[in-house]
């Protein structure tokens, strides 16, 4: 089991870092002249290539940690890919609506309630169990976004409206809601379309996903115009071309960076406890927001984010709980059967104890 919670603490290193590290690029490139939402959109996504490599390296290493018949048709796994790739994209797209007029602080905390949409989905999809505890961490995540739709602070590098206020925040929940939706969508095409759950599915799905979202938002920086002034906002750019190049580069592979962590936590527990991690990272960008763009961290943001990670430890908890639980049902059941059932936590999340035994799970 050691080895499995290695690999937990290397992919929440990795949501964590990745999620926190290109916010901030995000924010650097609008902060210093970009204006371009759909190529936003792009460098969050055609970053996937550079994992190639460390695929083709690692692949060998992997063994399947748990199958379950036959793997899924060629048509199902497209499908899969596609619809996942169409979502995502248009999740992007939403995501750089949001930083592009909120300060990054404001935005980082209303993405909190990303947990609060994936437990949601992940009671219908993934049949979820809302315990008493996991209602007061939707609860308490659902009312630190909702103060923020009072917060009248300004943009402090640029002015900024009420109506782009509001349009930023909308975006912002609406991406908010299709990431946890993706999150849940794609622990049921794990379990129920790919039916196996593999290192080699785990980076398919990365790749196949951030190959269609590449494609949409492509289409859509082309179709709106957008790519033809890119030429001047590089030259035009404060830091200089090589900054802008840079920057760009950068926010796509540390994007990856976070999609393999994210990924790899659904693979090894659930969507919600992916989730649950991006979570996790929620006070490090307010915190590098205020040293680095000077964002005023007021009454109302502080409240806010003590009642996000009020809401995460309340969830995270219930996860401790659920560990706990399923180690006395397996202990329990190891003595009085050789062949036992599944044991089930409230993240549904099934786990047969005779792997268990045999460490296929490790």
């Amino acid at each position: 089991m050691y080895k499995r919670w290695l690999r937990v603490i290397v992919f929440t290193f990795f949501v964590i870092s990745g999620q926190s590290v290109a916010t901030i690029l995000g924010r650097l490139y609008y902060d210093n002249g970009g204006n371009s939402k759909w190529l936003a959109t792009v460098v969050q996504l055609v970053g996937f290539p550079v994992l190639l490599p460390y695929y083709l390296f690692s692949i060998k290493t992997h063994t399947t940690t748990h199958r379950d018949g036959k793997s899924a048709s060629p048509r199902n796994r497209v499908l899969v890919y596609v619809v996942l790739g169409l979502l995502v994209g248009g999740d992007c797209y939403l995501y750089s609506i949001g930083l592009l007029y909120l300060p990054v602080s404001t935005f980082s905390l209303i993405c909190a309630s990303q947990l609060a949409f994936n437990a949601f989905f992940s009671y219908f999809l993934n049949s979820q169990k809302l315990t008493p505890i996991i209602l007061n961490s939707l609860l308490l995540l659902t009312i630190s976004s909702t103060l923020l739709a009072f917060n009248n602070e300004e943009s402090s590098f640029k002015k900024v409206t009420r109506a782009q206020y509001v349009t930023s925040f909308i975006c912002t929940i609406g991406a908010s809601a299709g990431f946890g939706l993706v999150l849940s969508l794609q622990q049921v095409a794990f379990r129920r379309v790919l039916k196996r759950q593999t290192f080699s599915e785990v980076m398919d799905m990365i790749i196949y996903v951030s190959l269609v979202a590449s494609c949409v938002s492509l289409v859509g920086l082309f179709a709106s115009g957008e790519w033809k002034t890119l030429s001047s906002e590089m030259e035009m750019y404060k830091l200089g071309k090589v900054s802008y190049v840079m920057n760009l580069v950068w926010t796509a592979i540390i994007w990856q960076v976070f999609n393999i962590g994210g990924t790899g936590l659904i693979f090894e527990l659930s969507s919600l406890f992916s989730n649950a991690i991006s979570a996790l990272g929620l006070p490090v960008v307010p915190v590098l927001a205020v040293i680095i763009f000077h964002d005023k961290m007021n009454g109302l943001k502080v409240i806010s984010m003590i009642l996000a990670i009020w809401g995460f430890m309340s969830y995270v908890y219930q996860h401790y709980l659920d560990d706990e639980n399923l180690k006395n049902s397996l202990g329990m059941e190891t003595e009085e059967s050789s062949d036992p059932p599944e044991a089930e936590g409230s993240s549904g999340q099934k786990i047969h104890s005779s792997a268990l035994r045999d460490g296929s799970l490790q």
